[in-house]
């Protein structure tokens, strides 16, 4: 394993995914904002230290799993959404280049306006809502501007080894009979596992360029919990309420996609490789959980 892959983010949901999946190929170097375990500590903000790690480690590639997801509070810490979301991936940018490494970006449905009637394609006009959609669409030009060689890859509704909606939704039905969910928004439910099985496809390719990387099909968040909850064998029922009605009973600040359905089409036009149906993914997710 003379290729060796520097990790950001190691520590979240997707960031443990490709660690597992990739360990057999490659000579990972973990980092995240924390020192933890056999991960090493990377401040992304920083373009000295990128800089200095990577011509240290000089990388066959850098996977960027790092970022600010906390979507209601970016509303109100615009300066740090921008710093790790835009800056961050702008960094190891330059790192790559400077390295001669490949740059695999992460990017999300919320560069999109969520007002379509059709799945978003990567040539379709962006138009984010959010802060937290504003400053990744910041973060994909700046890796379009400064990488060489890279695969921007958005993606959405993600679940994994980590906190996400799944395990929220199952830690609800422990205690509620009826939990409210919206279905005025939808999407692909998409796990790390193929989410990173399509990174690890794209790696050893020269097929850079922007991607959309989700779960064939879609629905709404109360049909995911629907259909996790039939899965899991919980009793709770699920109660299909409208956004507007979402917020009266739990407000938020940050403006969601009403519309987060993206068409993988570069794949489709440029290669082989599709993602499992989100049916058969949560299905596989949900059975490891037991």
């Amino acid at each position: 394993m003379d290729k060796k892959i520097i990790v950001t983010g190691a520590n979240g949901q997707l960031g443990r995914q490709i660690a597992g999946m990739l360990a057999g190929e490659y000579e990972l170097v973990k980092t995240d904002i924390a020192d933890a375990g056999d991960i090493k500590s990377l401040d992304i903000t920083d373009v000295d230290k990128v800089l200095k790690l990577a011509r240290e480690v000089k990388p066959y590639a850098i996977i960027n799993c790092a970022a600010y997801t906390a979507v209601d509070a970016q509303e109100k810490d615009v300066d740090m959404s921008y710093k790790i979301n835009a800056i961050g991936p702008r960094n190891l940018a330059i790192a790559s280049t400077d390295t001669g490494a490949k740059l695999v970006h992460i990017s999300t449905d919320y560069v999109f306006t969520g007002d379509a009637n059709k799945p978003y394609t990567e040539f379709d006009p962006t138009g984010p809502v959010s802060t937290y959609g504003k400053t990744k669409l910041a973060g994909e030009k700046f890796v379009e501007t400064f990488a060489d060689r890279f695969f921007t890859i958005r993606t959405a509704w993600l679940y994994g080894d980590g906190k996400n909606f799944v395990k929220t939704m199952l830690r609800l039905s422990e205690t509620h009979d009826k939990v409210s969910v919206v279905d005025d928004q939808v999407g692909s439910p998409t796990s790390t596992y193929e989410l990173a099985g399509a990174i690890r496809y794209l790696l050893p390719t020269d097929n850079y360029g922007l991607f959309h990387g989700t779960c064939e099909g879609s629905c709404s968040w109360a049909d995911f919990t629907d259909e996790i909850f039939r899965l899991a064998g919980c009793h709770a029922t699920v109660e299909h309420v409208s956004t507007q009605r979402y917020m009266e009973m739990n407000p938020q600040s940050a403006k969601r996609p009403a519309y987060s359905i993206l068409d993988n089409y570069m794949l489709r036009l440029t290669s082989d490789y599709s993602f499992a149906d989100w049916h058969d993914a949560i299905a596989k997710y949900i059975k490891e959980m037991k």
